[in-house]
């Protein structure tokens, strides 16, 4: 996974992470954002629907090792489980092909992002970061919001909490291009849904939780039986924006299965593991490949960067 070659992208990352810093503080060995989590393995079947869209090696495979990652919001790794900030989750996918071979998903368990590219999304961290308690109306980040519709709509859409981590959807904002056999290109956007359905929790009910408890409750459950999700796409038409991760599509748009995917335990050095993973957004496998989002070379350059340092942590 190498440093996008636009200098201006790698520093746009590099003033991102510092920003998450200020706000988060500096943890030696965790992420910058996305900081507490919990990595399983599985295995993942694909659909056969999937081969008419995409020759991509998962798909042309009767299945595949994937780790995965949940993960909470926040730079923080302590922050507990039951307080407005750990949301939206995460989830990362690791499709394992072969040593050294990987292709990821990457989403988060809502169908929204604040900003369209890298340079708003550090003019939002920054007006978040000057908008303290003791700063009067109208507050730094209030004057953004209202200025940037779909930052408004990210922050006020409902961020509920699930019953388990394996009750809750999660989405892939940024867009890409599926190549099948012949070579016909379709744009979509994942979606993955968990095999029991959502379900989420009262505000009494999220009150009495414990501070670990959606990762306590992912481990006892993957101890019982597998956990399952389906992997969806919602494929775009002509016309449609494929190159903002801010423009939804319709809910009209064909949605097709990609697969399913099984977790079977809980990875027993968590931790370790998750100190060395660099999850990759763009997908660099034959069969997807990256639209022109401009999210897509900034993320990939922030999470080299934050696993690079995170790997020399000596804490």
């Amino acid at each position: 996974m190498p440093l996008p070659s636009d200098e201006r992208v790698v520093a746009l990352a590099n003033d991102l992470l510092r920003q998450f810093d200020q706000l988060f503080g500096l943890h030696p060995g965790f992420r910058a954002a996305h900081a507490k989590g919990l990595m399983l393995t599985g295995n993942f079947k694909p659909a056969a629907a999937a081969k008419s869209l995409t020759r991509a090696p998962h798909i042309l495979r009767e299945s595949t090792p994937v780790t995965v990652r949940f993960s909470n919001s926040t730079g923080i790794p302590q922050i507990p489980d039951n307080v407005p900030d750990a949301n939206p989750r995460g989830l990362a996918i690791r499709f394992n092909l072969a040593e050294h071979v990987h292709t990821d998903i990457v989403s988060h368990s809502i169908d929204a992002f604040p900003t369209r590219d890298g340079y708003e999304f550090l003019e939002f961290l920054r007006a978040v970061a000057a908008s303290g308690a003791d700063v009067p109306s109208p507050k730094p980040v209030e004057k953004f919001l209202g200025a940037h519709p779909a930052a408004l709509a990210f922050v006020q859409a409902p961020k509920p909490f699930p019953s388990s981590l394996a009750r809750e959807s999660y989405f892939g904002v940024t867009a890409f291009a599926f190549l099948n056999a012949a070579g016909d290109k379709r744009f979509g956007r994942y979606r993955i849904v968990p095999e029991q359905g959502n379900d989420y929790l009262t505000d009494a009910q999220v009150a009495g939780l414990g501070p670990n408890y959606h990762y306590d409750e992912l481990a006892e459950r993957v101890d019982r039986t597998p956990v399952r999700f389906r992997i969806l796409l919602q494929l775009a038409e002509a016309g449609d924006v494929v190159d903002d991760a801010t423009v939804h599509w319709p809910q009209s748009r064909r949605i097709v299965e990609f697969g399913t995917f099984e977790l079977t335990h809980v990875l027993p050095d968590s931790i370790a593991q998750q100190k060395q993973i660099i999850f990759d957004p763009i997908p660099r496998v034959e069969g997807i490949e990256p639209s022109a989002d401009p999210l897509l070379e900034l993320r990939a350059a922030i999470y080299l960067l934050s696993g690079r340092r995170r790997r020399a942590a000596t804490a």
